[in-house]
């Protein structure tokens, strides 16, 4: 199988390359003028509208996994113009060169965010659930819609609602575990809002059984089915490094640094089930926060 991907560098992108390699499949990933290259990568420039199209033929799928950092700093407004351009651009462009191939991949993987809700308290959100308000949930409507574009096309197209990441090798996690190794760690805001997670090894297994299972369309949530409270989180996290967790982070604290991002990534309250994957039979290998935290806090990075 000939898989290519975008954003192949990436958390993701990286994992799923070395899973699809070990399997004996050919991974081909696209480079932007100046990135590093192998004799099987597709030379693309999204800001100039230019693909490969004679690299991207015969592929069975493509996953597409690229987008500047959410929550690398604060979003002024060219920050944002940034983090949509990276997506609903990079995704348009994309979505052309697939509609150009003579024979066009079976399936179309694409990267979104549970973020897509919004912040909604105590509600249980499916693939059902309505797009939320504010900055996340509107960019996440727009680049899902520039995806499924696809299947006008004649691809099954997947949207893969991606929640917390949770992995020793990049995301989030590290950044937390300094803090919680000297025992500085603790709840953010009120550590009522929902948190909805999932191991990286189960999202490489997603991402596999979406291409090889034809039942995979539309919008699935890529998160584990025990979502947990900031709180909970906080907990289990201390627990799995044997260390305490009694300095809070206060919420107005949070908003001074971080402004917006902290309301829509810290403080907001998502508690998502992955109800598409549970139908179709996905096996997850770390439903249970406690069981992941400890295989990634105690294995090498």
């Amino acid at each position: 199988m000939k898989v290519l991907i975008t954003g192949a560098s990436g958390l993701v992108g990286t994992a799923a390359t070395a899973d699809f390699c070990s399997h004996g499949h050919t991974v081909a990933r696209f480079v932007r003028p100046g990135g590093t290259a192998d004799s099987g990568y597709v030379h693309w420039d999204p800001m100039a509208a230019v693909v490969d199209l004679t690299a991207m033929e015969g592929a069975d799928a493509v996953i597409h996994l690229s987008g500047a950092g959410i929550a690398e700093t604060r979003w002024t407004q060219e920050r944002k113009n940034l983090l949509r351009s990276s997506r609903l651009g990079s995704t348009r462009v994309l979505v052309d060169a697939v509609a150009r191939l003579q024979r066009k991949p079976r399936a179309f993987l694409a990267a979104s965010a549970i973020g897509y809700y919004g912040d909604c308290g105590e509600q249980v959100l499916t693939e059902a659930s309505p797009n939320g308000a504010g900055f996340l949930a509107k960019l996440a409507r727009d680049w899902e819609a520039e995806s499924l574009r696809a299947q006008s096309f004649g691809v099954r197209t997947v949207l893969l609602r991606f929640g917390m990441i949770l992995s020793a090798r990049g995301g989030a996690l590290p950044k937390m575990l300094t803090p919680f190794k000297l025992g500085l760690g603790g709840r953010l805001g009120s550590g009522q809002q929902w948190m909805s997670w999932i191991a990286l090894e189960d999202v490489v297994g997603v991402i596999r059984a979406a291409i090889a299972d034809e039942r995979f369309s539309g919008a699935v949530n890529v998160v584990a089915p025990n979502p947990v409270q900031n709180a909970g989180f906080t907990r289990a996290l201390a627990s799995a490094l044997r260390r305490p967790a009694l300095f809070p982070a206060p919420a107005f604290a949070l908003r001074l640094v971080l402004g917006e991002v902290a309301d829509e990534l810290l403080l907001a309250s998502q508690r998502v089930q992955p109800v598409k994957l549970i139908e179709l039979g996905f096996r997850f290998r770390y439903p249970d926060l406690e069981h992941a935290l400890r295989a990634i806090v105690i294995e090498p990075a």
